[in-house]
């Protein structure tokens, strides 16, 4: 069993991002910049982005991070995304998923500049990455895809399951592993909670890519022998033998599945810190188109 490390592949590509930024400064051109906007005060959501912020200055990148109230009018968010969107030193920038009941997520996704979308979740760009056309692919299915690659697994005419159907994770990396691409050219299924016979499909995978949200879902008897599996879940589970209270899974059962997998990602420390390395990879490639 070969663990596919993404805490090390993650640190690989901000050490590569690092050296390239250090190479366009030299040359004269600027610094890339990431803007984020923050509404509200979700635990989760403020250390997903301060680990972003830390990111951007590990690489030498310059980031801005805009705090907005809970209470923040749909209006007001719009406007600080209209400065965003033509403010010429800002490269890309994400606004931070999940946003206040009273805002419109489609509305306020839908009004960021698609050059500076390096979420990857504006229409044109999921658009263009269905075609097969130079996007910013969403950050976690772009790391998927740079794992799978620098660890050379092999997706060419394999029969890959998804589980799980969102427009993050499950949609879009059904999409990208069945083109005609280096990491690509894969048969895929896509499973969902109306799926039947889902353990019959999941014992034809050879890769099966776990994306629903359900704790340690997929057990030892749902795969084959030598299969890769890519574990995108990350839930919370009460755990009073840990310091801090809980545990952190996946949707795999690690323990189990392991012993039957040639290929498989941890959870934490698999695909996770992939998805701000690309974040920043698409930042990088969004100052590039700028300069």
């Amino acid at each position: 069993m070969i663990l596919l490390n993404g805490k090390k592949t993650a640190a690989d590509i901000k050490e590569e991002i690092t050296l390239e930024v250090r190479e366009l400064k030299d040359n004269g051109h600027k610094t890339p910049h990431l803007a984020a906007i923050i509404v509200g005060n979700n635990g989760a959501s403020i250390t997903y982005v301060n680990a972003k912020v830390k990111a951007c200055e590990r690489v030498g990148f310059e980031s801005t991070l805009i705090r907005l109230t809970e209470k923040v009018t749909e209006d007001d968010l719009l406007n600080e995304i209209a400065i965003l969107n033509i403010d010429n030193d800002i490269d890309g920038f994400i606004v931070q998923l999940p946003l206040p009941k009273h805002i419109d997520e489609q509305k306020v996704l839908m009004a960021v500049n698609p050059d500076k979308d390096v979420d990857g979740f504006h229409p044109t760009n999921v658009g263009k990455m269905a075609l097969n056309l130079p996007t910013f692919i969403s950050a976690t299915p772009f790391g998927i895809l740079e794992l799978l690659d620098r660890y050379n697994v092999e997706t060419s005419g394999k029969h890959v399951v998804v589980l799980g159907r969102s427009h993050i994770v499950g949609s879009p990396i059904s999409i990208l592993l069945s083109q005609k691409r280096k990491v690509g050219n894969a048969t895929v299924t896509m499973c969902h909670s109306r799926t039947k016979n889902l353990k019959e499909l999941t014992l034809q995978a050879d890769i099966i890519i776990a994306a629903i949200g359900i704790p340690e879902f997929l057990k030892a008897d749902m795969v084959k022998k030598n299969v890769t599996v890519i574990d995108v879940g990350i839930t919370r589970l009460a755990d009073s033998s840990k310091k801090s209270g809980f545990r952190l899974v996946g949707d795999v059962a690690f323990e189990e599945v392991s012993k039957k997998a040639e290929f498989i990602t941890p959870v934490p420390g698999g695909v996770g810190p992939m998805t701000i390395a690309m974040l920043l990879k698409n930042t990088l490639l969004a100052c590039k188109r700028n300069s």
